[in-house]
């Protein structure tokens, strides 16, 4: 049989898991800034920023296990390795940032990379007739969108 028991092509549902272990590497390693920043932020914003990245990276947790839940799904196994997160990332990594607009900066620059990646998942889950994997890639896209437009405000 060549389609996985929820009636996807395998060797499609096989490539989307690799994309998927893609992004949740990258989700894993922005929630880890996320929490740097909460933890190591300092200045006048503080208080509005300390709030602001737990927000942001309790959203990621409950995204982080949406995708690995997703990769289950498709038949394949999720990623839960420090190694394998560092080595597929492509989010920047924040190493004791406390500045304001250099913590703000480096939350806009991750949602650039995971919205890159999500879009690559979006159009092949498309091609695939994913449409589990289709929506949850279009929902992530359209919050993060406002999300970056909002923080490109904070830092106008």
């Amino acid at each position: 049989m060549n389609t996985t028991i929820i009636g996807l092509d395998k060797k499609q549902a096989e490539e989307l898991t690799i994309n998927l272990n893609e992004l949740l590497s990258n989700f894993q390693v922005y929630y880890q800034n996320l929490r740097g920043l909460h933890w190591n932020i300092k200045g006048k914003n503080f208080f509005e920023l300390h709030v602001k990245f737990e927000e942001f990276y309790t959203d990621s947790q409950e995204k982080i296990d949406m995708i690995a839940e997703r990769i289950l799904t498709l038949e394949g196994t999720p990623l839960h390795t420090f190694s394998d997160y560092i080595e597929l990332a492509k989010v920047p990594v924040g190493k004791n940032v406390t500045n304001d607009v250099e913590g703000v900066s480096l939350v806009v620059n991750s949602l650039a990379e995971l919205l890159r990646i999500e879009r690559f998942i979006l159009e092949a889950s498309d091609k695939a007739s994913d449409e589990g994997t289709n929506s949850m890639m279009s929902d992530f896209i359209a919050e993060q969108e406002k999300t970056i437009w909002m923080l490109n405000a904070w830092l106008s």
